[in-house]
């Protein structure tokens, strides 16, 4: 860390022991989750609080889910908190997929932004029963019949969605005739995977951890550029697809906040980045550091979001079941 990093890190931790209390412990607040118990979202929000809680930076962390249209009901959410300097939502790629396909007032740009946390790779998975042993088999078959059906845990613009419909594009398949099927959550998507309700699902590694490692599940590939750390599966590329895919996850908080409420924000979310118990819970997590807060983040939002609609131009009107 530079010196003028340094200072600046020492000068926000200030500012969170002086709105916090004597302990330095941040109190009161709030982060909200905008869809279900048991998802990517959920799952790294939770984390982030243990970790916040159990390293002392903060007290009494409320964690609550308001799930909607992909994300789109808690933005309208916390657009509507203006100036609320207490409230965190955690927010994604998925989120930034939803602003694109569903009608709403409120966009990412209408919020301020606090850091991204962790990228997350993509799993191509199949039910331990399945016939396609490994990622060639699959392809072969879906090339054989693009109405092979597909699991995702995202609706259209979220990263199973995109990711699902690259996969189709790089080995030739048409994005428009894939039969992408969306259940709400990890929980649904397994039960419809092992239901037999879709031949294989594209969606994040971690919120499959467990399955995995059980033997329920098998993963045929990954999309990141290299080989997730405890998943025993080759990269799209080491399969012979021409393509990498990174999911992503980060914070947000309402507009209108207080130049102190967001540098106590920020450094609250720094001391949680640079803990030692943060770094643990992002391999069990199985994902990757990813850290960016300040200007960077916000210029790293407007990016995203004009890359994910020209993306979805690009793929046409795909259909998502």
């Amino acid at each position: 860390m530079n010196g003028m990093r340094a200072v600046a890190v020492a000068l926000l931790l200030a500012l969170v022991a002086a709105g916090c209390g004597g302990d330095r412990a941040f109190t009161g607040l709030r982060l909200m989750v905008p869809n279900t118990p048991g998802s990517g979202y959920d799952l790294t929000a939770r984390s982030a609080v243990k970790t916040l809680e159990d390293e002392g930076l903060a007290r009494g962390v409320e964690v609550f889910n308001l799930p909607g249209a992909s994300g789109a009901v808690g933005l309208a959410r916390l657009v509507n908190e203006r100036g609320n300097g207490k409230l965190l939502m955690q927010m994604g790629l998925g989120l930034i997929g939803a602003t694109h396909t569903h009608p709403t007032q409120a966009t990412v740009a209408d919020t301020t932004p606090i850091a991204r946390l962790v990228e997350d790779a993509e799993a191509v998975v199949v039910p331990a029963g399945s016939p396609y042993r490994d990622l060639g088999a699959l392809v072969a078959a879906w090339r054989a019949d693009a109405r092979l059906p597909v699991a995702g845990g995202s609706s259209a613009g979220g990263p199973d969605h995109l990711a699902a419909h690259l996969l189709a594009q790089a080995i030739g398949v048409d994005p428009r005739a894939v039969d992408y099927r969306t259940f709400d959550g990890g929980g649904d998507l397994l039960a419809a995977l092992l239901g037999g309700r879709a031949a294989f699902a594209v969606s994040s590694s971690g919120e499959f951890r467990e399955q995995i490692q059980a033997g329920q599940l098998r993963v045929l590939a990954v999309t990141s550029a290299r080989r997730v750390p405890g998943i025993d599966a080759p990269t799209l590329r080491e399969g012979g697809v021409d393509l990498e895919f990174a999911n992503w996850r980060g914070l947000v908080a309402p507009p209108g906040i207080s130049a102190a409420d967001r540098l106590a924000l920020t450094a609250l979310v720094d001391a949680l980045h640079r803990s030692p118990e943060w770094q643990a819970a992002l391999t069990r997590m199985s994902v990757t550091d990813a850290y960016l807060d300040g200007d960077a983040f916000a210029a790293f939002l407007t990016q995203e979001s004009s890359r994910v609609g020209e993306l979805l131009e690009r793929l046409g009107p795909v259909q998502a079941g």
